[in-house]
Order: structure tokens, then C-alpha cells, then sequence
């Protein structure tokens, strides 16, 4: 989720280097799951700031450089809800709980004896009960000024906003008066719980649509708490808005003291557009290693971002993030205008697996 202002950053020398790299695997977006084979691009390029720009969503562009844009404030008010205030929020906040992709998350033996499916993953949800506490953590309330986004919802723990069916979590926002507000949803964390650093995240998710409807799924860096936003990085793998079929994949990150971002979408990703009905259950892949951040939908790859060696002082995006599903009523992004005949309206999620 944006701020309103950025300050558009420009490439200098060395971007051919990059641009060679990264254009080496835009042939076939099918073939691009298999990041051990990339060619290992120069560590060289720079980045320098450039005029003043105002944007207000994710940069699109089919070019094959991320255009970074930057923001001279270091103010959170785009981070989807994390600022230096604190949030009415029942999250945990202990830096001791931080799990990292080699702690606690992975099953011990005798439990990968008990069931041959924990093996093959880091941390995983099915969602064949109830919501597992041992897993997520609700954030309760309107947030700092709206989630940082001056969002419309309250965000519950009650089972109206969020509940487990025949093996399918939903999150639902509904059209009511409570505490002060006229709708509810839910936001469910894994922070405290679950945390990793590196790996493939594969979750089949069928998203709402409508008239101010804001769903996500995305992961902040596990030491907010001690660095804050954007310091923190923040990786959305799945945005949309209102009634788009396009799914949106973003980076947000601190460079230096300036504030910096990088998306793509499936409507237009190296000159190819996918088509999808957003309502429907797609497979969403979230591939993470020392080189790339990539997403796909359906084998479709909307999203990559070079982060070896640290290239943009994207150092962020080498620590261990968490996850957040949510879904937003009204904002800076989607805007005012919110059709309430839409309600009750559900973003559905059939699993969610994280492996190395």
C-alpha cells in the first residue's frame, strides 16, 4: 500500500550491466521458476535520486530495471498500517519470539514421522480446523491514522470476519456499525509466530472485488519493532483493488534515509498481459533467494526484483519477514467510493505452504 508522494529515483552507471541480467530471463515467464539458473548479474549498479515525482500506486512498467522511487520523509503513513505509533493491535511484540528459517518453524523428526506432508515444508496452513492460534494472531482496531492508509474498516477477532469451512479460511468484511465504524474485517499475523528468511511461499487464494475493497497478502520484516517502517521492508505478493482483474506485486524498503518502492502487475509485464478472474482460486508462488524476489500466478511471473548483494540497499530483503492476510475497506489507494450492496464480501484462502 503507497504513500502519496515518492521522489522518483533515476539509474546511472552500471544499469546496462543490470538490465542485461535481468533481460536474460524475460523470455518465457515459465521458465524463470528456476532461479539457481540465472545468470548472476554485476553487483555495480548504482542509484542516484532524481526530481521530486508524486505517484500514488505500484509502479507498472515493462521494462526489465526496477524504477525506484523514493520519498525524502521517512513517514510510514503507506505501510499498510505499521508506523512509529503504536496500533490498538493484540499482536505480539517480543523480539525473543522471532522465529528464523532455520529456528523452530521446522517440524522435529518424530512429527515428520507422524505425517509424511510435514516434511516437505518450513511452515504450512491448511486450514482444516479452526483458525490455529498457534499460528496467527489477530490485530484488533482501526490502526494509526487508518492503517496508515485512512482505511475505513475495524479489523476483529470475532468469527463473523473470520472463520474456517470445509478446509477454506475466510475473511469476510461486512456492512455494520462497530466501534465507532461502519465496517469489520479481519487481519490476521503470523508475527511472533512465524517468521523465515529464503524459500518458496505457495498459496491458492481467490480474492474479492468491489467497489473499495482492498485484500492482501503480504510480509513485513520480523525487527519492525525495533527499526520501524520502512526500515523494516515490506514484500506484497498479492494486492488488488476495487473490481481490477490485476494482481499487483510490490517491494517497499528504506533507501538510506529516503523511502523506496518497486511493483509490477499482471496487466502489463514485459509487454504480456495476463487475464484472470481474481474471484476465482489461483496458485500464487512467491520464489525468495540471495539473487531474486519473483512472484507468478499460475506459472505467470508479474513481479522480480534483483536484491544480490544488497544492489538498491535492498538489505532488508535478506532478514525474516512474517505474514499478514487482510482486506481494507476504502483508502489512499482504492479511494472513497465504496459500493455497500457488495457486502458481505470474502477473500478465500485454501492453503498456504512455505518450503526451502
Amino acid at each position: 500500500m503507497k504513500s502519496p508522494l515518492f521522489s522518483l529515483f533515476s539509474l546511472c552507471a552500471g544499469v546496462a550491466i543490470f538490465a542485461a541480467a535481468c533481460s536474460s530471463d524475460s523470455s518465457s515467464n515459465a521458465e524463470n521458476t528456476e532461479i539457481s539458473e540465472q545468470t548472476t548479474p554485476s553487483s555495480e549498479t548504482n542509484l542516484s535520486s532524481a526530481t521530486e515525482s508524486p505517484i500514488d500506486e505500484p509502479t507498472s512498467s515493462s521494462a526489465d530495471i526496477p524504477a525506484i522511487e523514493s520519498s525524502s520523509s521517512n513517514d510510514a503513513s503507506g505501510d499498510k498500517g505499521y508506523s512509529s505509533e503504536t496500533p490498538n493491535s493484540s499482536a505480539a511484540t517480543s523480539s525473543a519470539a522471532d522465529i528464523s528459517s532455520s529456528g523452530d518453524a521446522v517440524s522435529s523428526s518424530s512429527e515428520n514421522a507422524s505425517s509424511s506432508s510435514e516434511s516437505l515444508y518450513l511452515w504450512h496452513d491448511e486450514f482444516d480446523g479452526d483458525i490455529d492460534s498457534e499460528k496467527w494472531t489477530f490485530e484488533i482496531g482501526t490502526g494509526a491514522s487508518g492503517w496508515g492508509n485512512n482505511e475505513w474498516e475495524y479489523y476483529t477477532d470475532r468469527k463473523e470476519n473470520a472463520y474456517v469451512q470445509d478446509g477454506i479460511l475466510h475473511i469476510r468484511v461486512n456492512k455494520e456499525d462497530f466501534e465507532g465504524s461502519k465496517y469489520t474485517s479481519a487481519r490476521m499475523i503470523t508475527k511472533g509466530k512465524f517468521s523465515f528468511t529464503y524459500g518458496t511461499v505457495e498459496a491458492r487464494i481467490a480474492l474479492p472485488v468491489g467497489k473499495g475493497i482492498w485484500p492482501a497478502f503480504w510480509l513485513l520484516g520480523q525487527n519492525i519493532d525495533a527499526v520501524s517502517w520502512p526500515a523494516c521492508g515490506e514484500i506484497d505478493i498479492i494486492e488488488t483493488v476495487n473490481s481490477e482483474n490485476i494482481v499487483y506485486g510490490t517491494n517497499h524498503w528504506a533507501n538510506g534515509s529516503e523511502y523506496a518502492t518497486y511493483g509490477n502487475n499482471t496487466g502489463n509485464y514485459r509487454d504480456q498481459k495476463f487475464e484472470l478472474d481474481v474471484t476465482q482460486f489461483h496458485n500464487y508462488k512467491f520464489t525468495w533467494d540471495e539473487k531474486y524476489i519473483r512472484m507468478f500466478v499460475d506459472d505467470f511471473m508479474y513481479h522480480e526484483i534483483l536484491i544480490e548483494n544488497n544492489t538498491g540497499d535492498t538489505e532488508e530483503f535478506h532478514k525474516p519477514f512474517f505474514f499478514i492476510l487482510n482486506v481494507a475497506v476504502a483508502g489512499n489507494w482504492p479511494g472513497f467510493e465504496v459500493d455497500d450492496a457488495q457486502f458481505p464480501n470474502e477473500m478465500l484462502v485454501d492453503y498456504i505452504r512455505v518450503s526451502k
